[in-house]
C-alpha cells in the first residue's frame, strides 16, 4: 500500500496476516487504506502550512527540574530552568482557555501559574472559587502576592500529582503547565498525543457532573484520531476552537505556528 506526493512518499506492509482479523478482506483495505492515507494527508498539510510558522530554536534540555530551579522574567518571557514557560503573546490563547471553562459563580481549579496571564482573565469572570496549582515555590510565592485580596483565590503549591487528589471538585478545570524534567518531556510531550493526555483522567476525576476541562494543543498537529480516542475514554463530549493571529518570536523553542487549538471536554466518565 502506496501513497505518493510531490514531496514524499509513504508505504504500509503488513507484517502479519492477523492485522484487522477477523475483518474480511475488502473492509480491511478499506481500513487500513483510509489511515494510511489520513497520514499521508496530515504530513501534506504540514507542509502547506509551514510557510505560516517560525523556524524556531533548540530547546534546552532540563539540567534543574522546573519545580527546583530559579525562574527568571526576561523580556515578557518566565523562563525556568532553561525552558520558555510562558510568555505574554500567549494572552489571545489564555483567555480563550480561561472564558472556556469559568463561569460566574462557578469554581475553577488551574494547573499552572505562570505569568498569571490566564489567572487574571479567570478572575474577571467571577468564580466563587479559584485554585491554582503552582509547583515552583518561588512562582509560587508571585501568585500569592497576586491572589491576596482576590475574593475565592488560593495557591497550593507543589506538583499537582501531589496536590490535586487532595482536593475536591471544580466547575471548571484549566491545564496550562509545562513539563518538569526530561522525562516528562520524553513521556508526555515526545510520546502521547498531547501533552495534557496524561492528565485526562485526573480532571475527569476532578471534575463535577456538568464541569469543563481545557487546555490547548498544537493546531498544526490537529486533533488526531489517537487524540480523540484518548479524550473519548475519559469524556463524553468535546469541541474545538482555533485560536489564530498568535505571534512566537522566530527564535521560539516550544512553539512554531500562528494558531493554536482550544479542546474543552465535558462529561466525565469515572
Amino acid at each position: 500500500m502506496l501513497r505518493r506526493a510531490a514531496k514524499f512518499e509513504v508505504s504500509l506492509t503488513p507484517t502479519s496476516e492477523s492485522l484487522l482479523s477477523p475483518v474480511a478482506d475488502e473492509p480491511r483495505q478499506w481500513l487500513l487504506g483510509r489511515a494510511l492515507d489520513e497520514f499521508a494527508a496530515d504530513v501534506g498539510a504540514l507542509d502547506e502550512v509551514a510557510g505560516q510558522m517560525v523556524p524556531g530554536g533548540t530547546r534546552p534540555k532540563i539540567d534543574v527540574a522546573v519545580d527546583e530551579a530559579v525562574p527568571a522574567v526576561t523580556g515578557g518571557t518566565l523562563l525556568v530552568s532553561g525552558q520558555e514557560v510562558m510568555q505574554t503573546w500567549e494572552e489571545p490563547l489564555m483567555r480563550a482557555l480561561a472564558s472556556a471553562v469559568t463561569r460566574p459563580g462557578g469554581t475553577v481549579c488551574e494547573v499552572g501559574f505562570g505569568l498569571g496571564i490566564s489567572a487574571g482573565f479567570v478572575q474577571e469572570l467571577g468564580p466563587s472559587g479559584h485554585t491554582v496549582i503552582e509547583a515552583n515555590p518561588d512562582v509560587a510565592v508571585t501568585a500569592r502576592e497576586w491572589a491576596a485580596g482576590r475574593a475565592g483565590a488560593e495557591i497550593a503549591v507543589g506538583r499537582w500529582q501531589d496536590v490535586l487528589p487532595g482536593l475536591g471538585r471544580f466547575d471548571g478545570i484549566l491545564f496550562d503547565t509545562y513539563p518538569l524534567d526530561e522525562r516528562e518531556v520524553d513521556d508526555y510531550v515526545v510520546r502521547d498525543a498531547t501533552f495534557a493526555e496524561h492528565f485526562f483522567p485526573h480532571a475527569a476525576a476532578h471534575l463535577t457532573d456538568d464541569g469543563s476541562f481545557t487546555y490547548y494543543s498544537n493546531e498544526i498537529d490537529s486533533v488526531s484520531r489517537r487524540h480523540q480516542r484518548s479524550l473519548l475514554r475519559h469524556f463524553e463530549t468535546f469541541s474545538v476552537r482555533v485560536v489564530d493571529g498568535l505571534r512566537p518570536p522566530a527564535d521560539c523553542s516550544y512553539w512554531w505556528a500562528p494558531s493554536m487549538a482550544v479542546i474543552v471536554a465535558s462529561g466525565p466518565r469515572r
